[in-house]
């Protein structure tokens, strides 16, 4: 499967289980790409701001991940890096509860599950886990989430979240980016 070069930005209206806007850019570093952008959140009362720069690899492997978030209780950041074979340090520390993930995953970002569709290149038909270092938006925790992908078609992919229960069909466009996330985001740009 070939995908499109990613466009030089994009944008997500957030849908339903939280209200707020995604905008990202796209900047590539050789063969590797840098990803930065900011999300913002309002989800049961309560507001949120979540800034990011992401380093994937040729492979489309995330490599490194600069979190900030911001919240009215105050800020933080958090920092992801692999060595492109499932191994994590966050913050520094290792993360063995990490080991075998490829992909970042923002809870508040519906671009980064671009990255295991990118990753896997799977053929019409076929189907992979595809677990990855899940950040959550209120606190920036760091978790493991187990994720089934399973492609339908051209742009439409089965999505499974066994942990909470969650599935849907996502659908993305020629360069790999979701425009339809069900209850979660709408592509604006």
């Amino acid at each position: 499967m070939t995908f499109t070069p990613p466009p030089k930005t994009a944008a997500w209206r957030h849908a339903d289980v939280q209200t707020g806007f995604e905008v990202v850019y796209f900047r590539p570093l050789g063969d590797w790409y840098r990803i930065e952008g900011c999300t913002t959140g309002v989800e049961e009362g309560r507001t949120w701001i979540v800034g990011y720069a992401i380093d994937v690899d040729s492979r489309w492997i995330t490599r490194r991940a600069e979190v900030t978030g911001r919240w009215v209780t105050g800020s933080r950041r958090t920092t992801l890096e692999s060595d492109g074979d499932g191994h994590w340090l966050v913050d520094g520390a290792p993360a063995p509860h990490l080991d075998g993930c490829f992909d970042v995953d923002l809870e508040s970002s519906a671009m980064t599950n671009a990255f295991p569709v990118h990753r896997m290149r799977l053929a019409v038909g076929a189907a992979s886990e595809a677990p990855a270092a899940y950040v959550r938006s209120l606190d920036l925790a760091v978790e493991r989430l187990e994720q089934h992908y399973a492609r339908v078609d051209g742009e439409s992919y089965d999505y499974v979240s066994p942990g909470d229960g969650f599935s849907c069909r996502l659908v993305y466009d020629k360069a790999g980016f979701v425009l339809d996330y069900p209850g979660i985001a709408v592509r604006a740009l």
